[in-house]
């Protein structure tokens, strides 16, 4: 608990002043048709949670205590930069997209790779080629996916904490990552009271949700490895696990594309098409929007979880 306190406080702080910095040099979320608040806000949140994560992380380094494998900051770094340049400067969507597939192959070479399917669709074993082009696709399609939900108050990081706390919930043993986690979720709590702020909110931004999305794939990549057992006999159900969690990312992220390709625009091009902006234009308040989904996340996980447990 000690550590929590620790990382609730230190966020908390961090939070505020890079807030505070932002809003002195006129860094400023703006305000267009597109956007789902009415009053200033930076999008200061993800460099404030990395820099939590960071500071942790380089404490207990020159202490000699590994907590998680620290080369992970690696990929992760390279996703809060750019997402980061982005928030402040914009930056065009291919450059973005060579990125990533940079840091897919930063956490390949890391040794998380898919050459396993455990039988999903009838696939087993994969050959060494195919295994990555498929984790840099995986890898990809989560990062976009959970920025793509980054476009009201509190969705991201409920459905980020919701991630980690099943990851650590189903796994059968305690996991490599449970600090990696446990610094996450209390880094990311603070977040909610800047989120729902009436004046000088604090959003994630660009460089909060590539980060979140990057961690993200480092630990589904996990999942799917040998070292993950989860708390069920089935093999299978590591995939399951990770499509019923990430279930609204990835149906969001599909749904959006379609539309967007089908109406020939493209797929990283912007707008209000998501589902929870449909879901807010008739409930009005983010608050009930994120509920309503991040209920259905849990009982997805609940039911995939229940179903083969009984079959």
């Amino acid at each position: 608990m000690t550590l929590g306190l620790i990382t609730l406080i230190l966020s908390s702080f961090l939070i505020f002043k890079f807030n505070k910095k932002f809003f002195s040099k006129n860094i400023i979320d703006e305000i267009n048709d597109r956007s789902s608040h009415k009053t200033k806000a930076t999008r200061s949140g993800g460099i404030a949670v990395f820099s939590s994560l960071f500071i942790i992380s380089c404490f207990n380094y020159f202490n000699s205590i590994e907590i998680f494998d620290y080369s992970f900051l690696i990929p992760i770094s390279l996703m809060l930069v750019v997402g980061l340049y982005d928030d402040i400067y914009k930056l065009d969507f291919k450059l973005k997209f060579i990125f990533q597939i940079i840091a897919a192959k930063i956490i390949i070479d890391n040794g998380l790779i898919i050459d396993n399917f455990h039988g999903f669709m009838g696939v087993y074993e994969l050959s060494r080629i195919v295994a990555q082009i498929i984790t840099i696709f995986a890898v990809v399609g989560i990062i976009n996916a959970i920025n793509f939900i980054d476009g009201i108050d509190g969705l991201a990081i409920s459905i980020a904490i919701l991630f980690f706390s099943f990851f650590e919930f189903f796994a059968k043993y305690q996991t490599s990552f449970s600090s990696l986690s446990f610094i996450i979720i209390f880094s990311l709590i603070p977040l909610y009271y800047f989120n729902y702020k009436k004046n000088n909110k604090v959003f994630l931004g660009d460089s909060g949700s590539l980060f979140l999305g990057t961690l993200i794939s480092i630990f589904v990549l996990n999942i799917l490895s040998d070292e993950y057992l989860i708390k069920n006999r089935f093999d299978l159900n590591k995939i399951i696990f990770v499509i019923s969690i990430l279930f609204y990312p990835f149906i969001d992220l599909v749904r959006v594309v379609f539309i967007r390709l089908k109406n020939g625009k493209s797929p990283f091009e912007a707008d209000q098409n998501h589902i929870h902006h449909l879901l807010l234009s008739y409930y009005k308040k983010h608050w009930i929007v994120v509920m309503i989904i991040v209920l259905g996340s849990f009982l997805m996980v609940c039911f995939s979880q229940l179903l083969l447990r009984t079959a």
